[in-house]
């Protein structure tokens, strides 16, 4: 009569003899060898890893034949599955191939982009792509050319872009702080009209969002309030929020650009009349810090986001 050990030992011998046979057929596959060639265990101990061994060579195998990312047939794009020797055991894990790595290394300077309600697509803004089609345009990218250039050095001020609707503002200063979070430089683009009612709604959050999220924007290294004037003041906005933090930046020396469809004489009017009063004395004190921080210059152009 077997016993139970000695049914498991056979059990067991047969369920290895199986796998080395699978083991051995796949040895006729160059890429599988390949594969082996990078773990240095005795061969007995290979036979039960003979199915992921066989994903990582299968996922070599298109790595080899690639021609770049969006070629990619691997189970995790720009990944593949690679063999880890660790304490006579196998794990395996993903590496980033070639084209992962050098694309990983063309973007990571997007991360010193900060967005708030503002679409993603600004983070692809780029100066080579800007169209040069009239004489307000080119003054405006020869700015930010000079900006770029002087930002370690003599930094000129910021910059109060008016103009028209879609005339590609906010756009342009998008392709100015892309190109200066290349040199590891951090920026925030915030959409002051939403940001306003995003603070406003975060009043009682438990999570403490709203000094998280007004402590960020007043601390950024490099500032776009986006469209200043299209927004529903309120005493609070323009002096607890707009005040506060144009006051700050303006100690720190922080460079803080704006955007708005307003020149600067019609915003201290916009900023001059809230939802509850009109007060001028106010708006002006506000409109003397953006004029600190700023040099105003008009942006006249077709509309773009038709």
């Amino acid at each position: 009569m077997i016993t139970l050990k000695e049914g498991l030992e056979k059990q067991n011998l047969k369920i290895n003899n199986s796998l080395k046979v699978d083991f051995n057929k796949e040895l006729n596959n160059p890429y599988f060898s390949l594969v082996l060639e990078k773990i240095d265990l005795e061969e007995n101990k290979l036979y039960k890893y003979t199915s992921r061994i066989k994903d990582c060579a299968n996922e070599e195998q298109n790595c080899q034949n690639c021609k770049g990312l969006c070629f990619c047939k691997n189970e995790m794009k720009g990944y593949k599955l690679i063999p880890n020797v660790l304490d006579n055991k196998i794990n395996f894990e993903y590496e980033a191939c070639s084209y992962m790595k050098k694309n990983l290394k063309e973007t990571s300077f997007l991360n010193n982009i900060k967005l708030y309600n503002e679409p993603s697509e600004l983070k692809n803004a780029r100066i080579k792509d800007i169209y040069v089609d009239d004489k307000s345009r080119v003054e405006v990218i020869k700015y930010i050319n000079d900006y770029i250039k002087n930002y370690n050095k003599d930094r000129l001020k910021a910059l109060y872009l008016t103009g028209s609707f879609g005339s590609g503002k906010t756009y342009l200063i998008s392709a100015l702080f892309n190109e200066l979070a290349k040199q590891n430089v951090s920026s925030v683009i915030v959409y002051f009209p939403e940001f306003l009612r995003t603070l406003k709604s975060s009043f009682n959050d438990i999570e403490n969002s709203y000094n998280e999220r007004f402590n960020y924007v007043k601390n950024a290294k490099l500032l776009l309030i986006d469209d200043i004037g299209a927004e529903n003041l309120t005493t609070w906005g323009r002096d607890e929020i707009l005040g506060t933090i144009l006051q700050y930046r303006m100690q720190e020396n922080l460079p803080t650009f704006f955007t708005s469809n307003l020149n600067m004489k019609e915003l201290e009017e916009h900023l001059s009349i809230t939802t509850s009063s009109s007060d001028k004395v106010k708006a002006r004190r506000i409109i003397e810090r953006i004029k600190y921080l700023t040099d105003e210059m008009t942006l006249i152009g077709i509309n773009r986001r038709k």
